[in-house]
């Protein structure tokens, strides 16, 4: 446990300051240039990829991404579940020409914010709550045409591992107005790395896109569908990894959703 705490804190270390490096680098290029370049692009990539190696390296995390297959060609909304940062490494290297939809707060955090804005980011005002939405489509249209791909977390912040699901409005309004396939993305992230954790916990991260809803449903079935297809899947992965064996402590909120999830399962 000490050893564990200790990897964890280099980790951090690690990560925050090349994170920064990162974020000016990518943040001046594009007070200069005003657009996303090859510099910044091949920056982003190498911030993705070092950051999953010092994950595995120094937390033991390994990472695994399949059902690549499903990703469709062309523009497309990818909604993935969330639990850790680790999603956002896992999921970008995948994921074409990525434009994440990301909280105004983030957006205005200097150098941050501008690499953000250059690498196809789009700005959501959760504070202002529908009326941020004409904004977010306008950018997000925008993002289609550039032959982006949409990246959203429907419920719009990390959730701990077998929590009750929380699924917003915005990733339903994407899908009625930019009529384009969606592609659900289930994982188990947080049981390595948890929101707000200090610590890691050695294992096989998980990331597994699932078949994409075609465009067309109603907002209540399209709704319906994602979340059945989300939520059983990251629940499987979950029991999967709890099956091999953890190396975290598993408290009682922890074991009362995997025992839930058990009794669940078909």
């Amino acid at each position: 446990m000490v050893l564990q705490a200790i990897r964890s804190a280099i980790f951090y270390v690690l990560f925050i300051g090349q994170t920064v490096i990162v974020a000016v680098l990518i943040g001046t290029a594009a007070l200069v240039t005003r657009r996303r370049t090859n510099f910044s692009w091949a920056t982003a990539k190498y911030w993705c990829a070092s950051n999953l190696a010092l994950l595995r390296g120094l937390g033991g995390i390994k990472t695994v991404v399949s059902g690549l297959e499903n990703i469709p060609p062309g523009g497309c909304i990818i909604a993935a579940k969330h639990q850790s940062d680790w999603d956002v490494f896992a999921i970008f290297p995948h994921t074409g020409r990525p434009a994440y939809i990301v909280k105004k707060e983030l957006m205005r955090i200097p150098f941050f914010g501008w690499a953000a804005q250059s690498l196809d980011c789009i700005e959501v005002d959760r504070k202002r709550g529908a009326e941020a939405i004409p904004l977010m489509m306008a950018q997000a249209h925008a993002a289609i045409d550039r032959g982006c791909r949409i990246v959203i977390f429907p419920e719009g912040t990390r959730k701990a591992p077998l929590a009750p699901a929380d699924y917003r409005q915005g990733v339903v309004r994407l899908y009625m107005e930019l009529n384009v396939p969606v592609v659900p993305v289930a994982l188990n992230s947080g049981l390595f790395w948890g929101r707000n954790s200090l610590m890691l916990w050695p294992g096989t991260a998980e990331a597994k896109f699932l078949p994409p809803i075609e465009p067309g449903l109603s907002a209540n079935e399209f709704q319906k569908r994602l979340k059945n297809a989300i939520e059983p899947e990251s629940n499987a992965l979950i029991l999967a990894a709890v099956d091999r064996g953890l190396s975290r402590p598993v408290d009682a909120r922890l074991q009362a959703g995997i025992d839930a999830a058990r009794a669940a399962r078909p």
